[in-house]
């Protein structure tokens, strides 16, 4: 997670906190009971880097040859409270959201067998950061309550994925560690994403129908870059030999065909690219580039005759540890300038000057112009294949569908290294290359990556480390190359800071199968994985085709990195983040390969189930406060207007409006929304034809004054080219908390009309 996950600001948090866990040894534990690029027709997918690589096959041949499946897709809203909560990524404690600029999803995708409807599957792509253990167990929890059909679904076949954004509202997962910087657990944040997750499989199962399914895939050159290529090319020389990058450039696809009328419901893809676009300084809510691609793809496909009205678009993570949007590069922003140097991503010594740069770095927008780029040129290629499909797409073939789901204890599970020794992964535990952050997000202080051995770095450091676990000389031992900076796998108290029982599943339809990977795994390593499947699928005869594999995550739980041991030994982020030691990604690998036969057409059994993960839904603690009370300014009332609209705007300028507000987590607005663009078609006739789901639209909130509880709301639309000439509107939809009595009173406002024009 982190600024590329947790940097140094962590480290300043755990020190700010220590004085509370002293108090809360004395007193007990407080408990809980439970920005500016336009678009419009340069969306038009480019060809330029967009090449399908698949053999050909025509639309006759793929529902010929296809086998019949039981598909579904649905989607719903997950949008968090937008304001007063740190955001989830950047483990910035200063990140704290201010509004809203995209609707956050979950994207559900089910797959059975129309003979045997028991054996299906759901996969889940949630514009989060990760998936979770304490959001996953809610979700089994809530489809054991819908019960009847729903009880089809369970631990082995719901998989839970994150788009990585780390543009959404945190406090939602299960350990105390992300828990650091946003000051807790908020149960708000954490039903948004499990009520809009069910939501989302409700509307997928009832739209259950037989159809086809097809897989391709297509080369997208510019949507992403290696960020710690001095790590990669620790790989073995001969291995980097059989790939032409550093990095996967392949978006692959699986699209989902209504069988009666062969009406497109969806697609699923998978591509890495990390969701950082958006910035550190950034405090608007989004799905970040993956939310901009889907948001984009379903927009375009909505207005075809060969999709069904529902369409669905996930776009889901892929080998994802070290890759990047920030696909010019990272360069140093001090006096001298120049590129951060190449081992350990420094300027003169230092990291906090080292950013990456986005297609638009030079806007000033929190990185809202590069992340919707970046966005865009996933959406074109994915839409390039798309339109393609029935001359490249490959048909799934074969009725088996499989899931699989089981949990292993990784603080000491031991197996046999493909090398034949005995092995072992360990407690979790981060170096302290891990504080330094990466060029996306830099940490502060002396941290660096690439820090092996003896760590260079402020004894205050060591004396902190100490005081919140001193690790052992076998910890030591276990994580090898590893400097441990937080021994966190081995502190309980008072909860545990990360998880120790990680999530083992994989899910089959024919010949395709998915890895559902707990943690980010760097390029290599899913190749390597993905490699050692298709070796044991192909020679066990598992699929009746040649099989595809493809892995998708952070899902489930949240495990953080997953580097090679070659990667590992470099000490740069990646591996200062992985949290089990050098062997952890064999260790994922002995156990999906030892798991893979439960996948045959013919097994009736299922593995252990292996030791539950702790939920600590209704121990964590939680220092965030409600909101208290709403009121509006003297002599005036919730909704009215303090600034109003200009009388003209022209196409690529903003309209803005500001209205007299109140706080926004008083009512989420899910499947709803605080914001609309209205456009008047007759006298006295307003239609809605911009909202807050519109990357366009954004809404702001400003706290005015904590004591008075007044607040304002600052609405703007970027007016894109292409808009229609005519008058439109601003209406803001708002709810206000009453004092003493804490009533939530519903209001709306109203801007004037302003032409386009």
């Amino acid at each position: 997670m982190a600024r590329s996950h947790i940097t140094a600001a962590l480290v300043i948090s755990i020190v700010s906190i220590l004085i509370i866990f002293q108090l809360i040894s004395s007193f007990g534990l407080p408990r809980l009971d439970y920005l500016n690029l336009r678009y419009g027709e340069s969306n038009r997918p480019s060809v330029i880097n967009q090449i399908p690589i698949n053999p050909t096959s025509s639309e006759s041949e793929i529902s010929g040859n296809a086998d019949l499946y039981l598909l579904g897709v649905g989607k719903a809203d997950v949008t968090g409270p937008v304001v007063e909560i740190n955001m989830m990524g950047y483990a910035d404690p200063k990140q704290v959201g201010s509004g809203l600029r995209q609707r956050l999803y979950s994207r559900a995708f089910i797959i059975g067998d129309v003979d045997n409807p028991e054996d299906r599957f759901v996969y889940l792509v949630l514009d989060t950061q990760s998936g979770d253990t304490a959001v996953r167990h809610g979700i089994l929890q809530g489809l054991f309550e819908l019960g009847g059909d729903y009880t089809v679904y369970g631990q082995k076949n719901v998989a839970v994925t994150g788009t990585h954004s780390h543009s959404g509202p945190g406090a939602w997962l299960n350990y105390l560690l992300p828990q650091i910087t946003s000051k807790g657990f908020d149960k708000q944040s954490y039903q948004a994403i499990v009520d809009g997750a069910l939501l989302s499989i409700q509307r997928a199962h009832e739209s259950l129908t037989p159809g086809y399914l097809s897989f391709g895939s297509i080369e997208i050159e510019d949507a992403n870059i290696n960020r710690s290529p001095y790590a990669y090319l620790a790989n073995p020389e001969k291995e980097r030999a059989s790939y032409k990058r550093d990095v996967d450039k392949t978006l692959t696809m699986l699209k989902f065909q209504r069988s009666d009328n062969g009406k497109n419901m969806g697609v699923l893809t998978w591509f890495p690219v990390h969701g950082t676009s958006m910035l550190g300084n950034n405090t608007l809510i989004s799905g970040d580039n993956k939310g901009v691609a889907a948001y984009l793809l379903e927009k375009s496909v909505a207005e075809s005759s060969h999709a069904s009205e529902d369409f669905v678009a996930g776009f889901s993570q892929a080998n994802v540890g070290d890759t990047s949007p920030n696909v010019l590069g990272a360069y140093c922003e001090d006096d001298v300038g120049g590129e951060c140097n190449f081992e350990d991503s420094t300027c003169q010594g230092k990291n906090e000057d080292c950013h990456g740069r986005g297609p638009m770095f030079r806007e000033k927008d929190e990185g809202a112009s590069s992340c919707f780029e970046i966005g865009r040129r996933q959406f074109a290629g994915a839409k390039a294949l798309y339109d393609s499909m029935d001359q490249v797409g490959v048909s799934i073939r074969g009725s088996t569908v499989r899931s699989l789901h089981t949990f292993q204890d990784f603080s000491k599970f031991t197996f046999l290294h493909p090398n034949g020794s005995i092995v072992s992964t360990c407690p979790a535990a981060l170096g302290f290359s891990f504080a330094a952050g990466t060029s996306d997000g830099p940490g502060a202080f002396d941290f660096k990556q690439n820090n092996t051995g003896s760590p260079n770095a402020n004894p205050v450091w060591l004396a902190v480390r100490g005081f919140l676990r001193e690790p052992s000389e076998e910890q030591k031992l276990c994580h090898a190359s590893k400097p441990i900076l937080l021994d966190v796998g081995e502190i309980s108290s008072p909860y545990l800071w990360t998880p120790n029982v990680v999530d083992i599943q994989l899910l089959r339809v024919g010949q395709l199968l998915i890895i559902v990977s707990p943690g980010e795994a760097t390029t290599m390593a899913g190749r390597r994985w993905k490699a050692a499947l298709i070796d044991s699928a192909t020679h066990s005869s598992l699929t009746s085709q040649p099989p595809i594999v493809v892995l998708g995550g952070p899902a489930n739980s949240y495990t953080h990195y997953i580097a090679t041991e070659e990667e590992y030994g470099i000490q740069r982020y990646e591996g200062a983040s992985t949290l089990y030691g050098p062997h952890t990604l064999n260790a994922y690998i002995n156990l999906t390969l030892s798991y893979l036969p439960y996948l045959h057409s013919k097994t009736t059994t299922t593995p252990p189930p292996g030791p539950s993960p702790p939920i600590n839904i209704n121990s964590s603690l939680s220092f965030i406060t409600g909101v208290a009370y709403d009121r509006a300014p003297f002599f005036s009332s919730f909704g009215s207007i303090l600034t109003d609209v200009l009388p003209t705007y022209a196409t690529g300028s903003t309209a803005t409006a500001t209205f007299v507000g109140a706080n926004p987590r008083n009512n989420l607005h899910l499947e709803s929304t605080y914001a609309s663009v209205e456009k008047l078609v007759k006298p006295g006739r307003w239609i809605r034809v911009r909202d807050d789901a519109d990357w366009s639209v954004v809404f702001r909130w400003t706290r005015v004054s904590s004591v008075l509880g007044t607040s304002e709301v600052d609405l703007s639309w970027e007016i894109e080219s292409g808009v229609g000439e005519g008058a439109y509107r601003f209406r803001y939809f708002g709810e206000a908390k009453t004092p003493v009595t804490g009533r939530i009173v519903s209001f709306e406002g109203v801007s004037g009309a302003f032409w386009v024009g």
